[in-house]
């Protein structure tokens, strides 16, 4: 969700550190519809966020100030909008879900792994696998899907997600070592042939 600091761009940082509320429309309007596409990750439900998005809003409007020029709007948007969705998901009563291993892959008596094929591998970046790769993380329990995002889409590492999550480096592991296993289950359920979710990553 990034692009090299401009001249256009240090000049909106200029003008919103001035005040200039043109400016902040500008924000909204080149910057909203990426902030809401990350936080939809996050918060399946549209009104949360939604939320999360206005309060990102609000918390980058209070801190402009404190934006390093140097660095690039959209990429300091992105975190704010990041915590303000994990703030959503930490302050709103949690929904029933489906326990984890409601979605973990199955075994049969030879060892196997339950529903598995033998088909190619199927590259991830076509636009339908993507969208249904998303479908089936927004499955996930939420403390699974929030660590599966951090830590696969967002890429940070296990202590920057500990952190953000308030939990220990190794709750992280053992979370994001189900929620890939779930995932790939929810994935093999969904299609035919089946999609190879690759686990090997620490």
């Amino acid at each position: 969700m990034g692009h090299a600091p401009d001249r256009d761009e240090h000049d909106l940082v200029r003008r919103l550190k001035s005040g200039d509320h043109a400016a902040f429309e500008t924000l909204v309007e080149r910057y909203g519809g990426r902030m809401l596409a990350v936080a939809r990750r996050f918060l399946p439900v549209e009104q949360d966020a939604r939320d999360a998005v206005q309060e990102a809003l609000l918390s980058a409007y209070r801190g402009i100030h404190s934006f390093a020029a140097q660095a690039q709007l959209s990429t300091w948007l992105h975190r704010i909008v990041v915590n303000a969705a994990l703030m959503q998901l930490r302050s709103r009563r949690r929904r029933n879900e489906e326990p984890i291993e409601n979605f973990l892959p199955h075994f049969n008596q030879d060892g196997k792994w339950a529903g598995e094929t033998n088909s190619e591998e199927m590259a991830f970046e076509r636009r339908n696998q993507r969208e249904l790769i998303r479908n089936c993380i927004a499955r996930l329990p939420e403390n699974y899907r929030t660590v599966l995002l951090l830590r696969d889409i967002e890429d940070l590492d296990t202590e920057q997600v500990a952190a953000m999550l308030e939990a220990t480096p190794n709750t992280i592991k053992v979370r994001l070592h189900r929620a890939r296993q779930a995932l790939r289950a929810i994935v093999e359920r969904e299609t035919r042939p089946n999609l190879v979710i690759d686990q090997s990553r620490p």
